[in-house]
């Protein structure tokens, strides 16, 4: 299994059907949301909505509320009434509950302290496909009240949270997913935070506003000379037929050579 949506992954509120398919059609795949963007009195309409109006299940992610709840029982008894089979789970903390979601694609959100911590057992699971990691929700795990400094970078446990979820992802061949960036009016902010992401090895950016969705995209979509380079440099690695050689006054070795052929993957070219 592979998570093949993305970059731009464009939360949805389940309890606003006549939204659905706007968002679907800004982004590269819409997150219905049954869980923060939907009120507790709301929750019981807003699944009768998602089984009403359908999307296409394979650009469509379901989130769903915490395992053991009311309300993810309620959640995945509406869920088997559509064709929707990727599903996001709110608060992943426990690697045996989310293996036995069988016949569900699982996109493992790591928000707690727990969750976190889990986030290599978690990964492993054979039905998660991708790990996400949320800065509020773990702030808020652990008494905090901010994830961000003044200055709108992380604070150094939401940082270390990130790159938790990151190598935890990447151990284990599964796809990672940045969190959402709340500052809706900063694409400036957003954009830099997007570009890091893609540097770092995430694989999807998640967002809030259908106008975050072009910059996650400009971010993940390679510059015509970063894929015009990628290409002279394997040719050049081609020519010179050694493990480790220089280009242009620069030692070139296996893990330049990865960069190379990621860059052009997901430029979507060979």
């Amino acid at each position: 299994m592979s998570f093949t949506m993305g970059p731009a992954l464009l939360f949805c509120p389940a309890d606003r059907p006549e939204r659905y398919a706007k968002a679907a059609d800004r982004a590269d795949a819409v997150i219905l949301d049954l869980e923060d963007a939907v009120a507790p009195d709301d929750k019981a309409s807003a699944r009768g909505h998602l089984i009403a109006n359908p999307l296409d299940p394979g650009r469509t992610i379901v989130r769903i509320n915490p395992l053991g709840t009311p309300d993810s029982d309620a959640d995945m008894a509406a869920l088997k009434q559509t064709r929707y089979r990727t599903i996001m789970v709110a608060k992943s903390e426990d690697a045996a509950a989310l293996s036995a979601l069988d016949g569900f694609d699982v996109v493992a959100l790591c928000e707690t302290a727990r969750g976190v911590l889990q986030a290599p057992q978690i990964a492993q699971v054979p039905n998660v496909v991708a790990l996400m990691w949320g800065a509020e929700d773990l702030v808020a795990s652990l008494g905090g009240t901010s994830s961000r400094d003044d200055d709108g970078g992380y604070r150094t446990v939401a940082a270390h949270a990130r790159s938790s979820v990151l190598l935890a992802a990447g151990a284990y061949g599964k796809t990672a997913i940045d969190a959402v960036y709340v500052n809706i009016p900063d694409l400036s902010g957003l954009t830099s935070e997007a570009c890091d992401a893609v540097a770092s090895g995430f694989g999807a950016t998640a967002c809030i506003h259908p106008n975050q969705v072009a910059v996650i995209r400009d971010a993940y979509t390679p510059a015509p000379e970063d894929v015009a380079f990628a290409r002279e440099l394997l040719a050049a690695a081609v020519a010179a037929g050694s493990g480790v050689f220089a280009y242009n006054g620069k030692m070139i070795d296996g893990p330049i050579l990865k960069h190379a052929r990621q860059t052009l993957r997901r430029a979507g070219v060979q």
